[in-house]
């Protein structure tokens, strides 16, 4: 294309644009005028029941007299808590992300047997299709991981000799190849990107079948494959903490309302991956640590409570910050009092913060989180209780780890893609319906104009 071709569409797309603006103006009363549960979300901040599910529960407050009431943060996955989950796997010092992926698969907790014999079956899965590597990754790098994920996995459609059937058995085998690939597939995507766009040498190790999806992740990331035991299992959890969320959870409900058409599961999933990449969703963690970055280089004292309130207060404010006036990994739209997952990690993180030097930054971050309720008070006037979510500490965590910023979202991902497979199999196999909300038309009555009268 000319540059005068370039300008010219350019003008075009400039002009188009601002009518767009004209002709979709849509007065915000409209939805209060017609009861529009906008976001699908109740007056009083509770989520439209759209369904039912026995996978995850998330719980953070309870309705009394109409009055929300709030509590610590309950998640369950199959109705067992995740401290529950944790303790357990701890005790035994091993990892348990496949033990996870495998609840929330098939409904309960596997026997020894059982799970040798799943991680056999991923094992087996593991391995991706001939040349899909050179095909499907390196031949079309992606400056964004997650859209590189998105791709290949609607790519897996391709490679697939039955990749219609949504009968049951044919849905499980999708799924196992799915939460057994997306290890291998982001680690590569990761190392095409830094080589295509970071001019950087690219690994492409290939891992023992014995590894946990946790070890994978390190073993392909990092150019020497080393890593310790205390390093995969802190990835291990953060893996478990972010494998469910329940069902009305943005990329849980895409992957639903998919399902619900009788789409194969590729685009399900699929579907359900570009959600996740979303700032407002799986995105948030990238969010968090651009916003601590911008606290550590304006606060001068760390341990001064008063100039980290000040500089909170400013970001509040919209003058400081990304001005969009929030305060990154705080507040949660279920969670009250606390975040089970954001507990959890805290309390596992520390100690390896101050073996690797990062306790100074684990303190700040205990600071806006300690502070940042009483800042809202004094700046908004929001008494309603605040606590940190998950991603306060996520971005730390893989900071220490060595984990760069470009896979925070795709090991959110990783983890997640074992709870949508779940929501997948449930919405196919006991929906029974299409999902279809609907929407009240607020347009005006036209009357059609020849081209001539135009």
């Amino acid at each position: 294309m000319s540059e005068a071709m370039f300008r010219g569409s350019e003008a075009f797309i400039t002009k188009v644009c601002e009518d767009v603006r004209n002709n979709n103006l849509i007065n915000a009363d409209s939805f209060k005028n017609h009861h529009i549960k906008r976001g699908l979300r109740n007056q009083d901040g509770t989520g439209v029941l759209a369904g039912v599910t026995a996978i995850g529960n998330v719980r953070g407050y309870s309705i009394i007299d109409d009055e929300r009431v709030p509590f610590e943060g309950i998640l369950t996955y199959r109705g067992i808590s995740i401290e529950d989950i944790i303790n357990g796997i701890d005790q035994d010092d091993r990892f348990g992300f496949e033990e996870v992926a495998y609840l929330l698969l098939i409904g309960k907790l596997p026997t020894k047997d059982e799970l040798a014999e799943f991680n056999e079956m991923l094992a087996h899965h593991r391995q991706l299709p001939h040349n899909f590597t050179e095909d499907m990754i390196i031949k079309a790098p992606s400056a964004n991981i997650m859209n590189k994920l998105a791709r290949s996995v609607l790519a897996l459609y391709s490679f697939d000799h039955n990749a219609d059937d949504t009968s049951l058995e044919n849905m499980m085998r999708q799924c196992f190849d799915l939460i057994a690939r997306l290890p291998i597939i982001t680690a590569q995507a990761y190392q095409v990107k830094r080589h295509y766009y970071e001019n950087k040498s690219m690994y492409l190790h290939v891992p023992p079948d014995n590894l946990s999806a946790a070890e994978i992740l390190l073993y392909c990331m990092r150019s020497d494959r080393k890593y310790t035991d205390e390093e995969a299992k802190l990835l291990d959890k953060c893996l478990i903490l972010h494998a469910e969320h329940g069902g009305g959870n943005n990329s849980a409900f895409t992957c639903r309302v998919l399902s619900s058409s009788g789409t194969d599961t590729y685009s399900a999933i699929a579907s359900a991956l570009c959600s996740l990449k979303g700032p407002l969703h799986g995105g948030a963690n990238q969010q968090v640590v651009a916003m601590m970055k911008d606290i550590e280089a304006n606060v001068s004292n760390w341990k001064n409570d008063d100039e980290i309130s000040e500089y909170l207060a400013k970001i509040i404010r919209k003058e400081a910050g990304d001005k969009s006036g929030k305060i990154y990994g705080m507040g949660h739209a279920i969670y009250t009092m606390s975040d089970p997952r954001a507990v959890i990690l805290k309390k596992h993180a520390k100690s390896l913060c101050e073996k690797h030097g990062f306790l100074d930054r684990f303190e700040l971050i205990e600071a806006v989180e300690r502070l940042t309720p009483d800042v809202f008070l004094s700046v908004k006037g929001n008494d309603k209780p605040l606590c940190a979510n998950v991603d306060l500490y996520s971005g730390l965590v893989y900071e220490m780890l060595g984990i760069p910023l470009d896979l925070y979202t795709p090991l959110f991902a990783v983890a997640r893609v074992a709870g949508l497979c779940a929501h997948r199999i449930e919405e196919a196999t006991t929906g029974g319906r299409i999902i279809r909300p609907g929407y009240k038309c607020v347009s005006k009555k036209g009357e059609y104009q020849p081209l001539s009268n135009r």
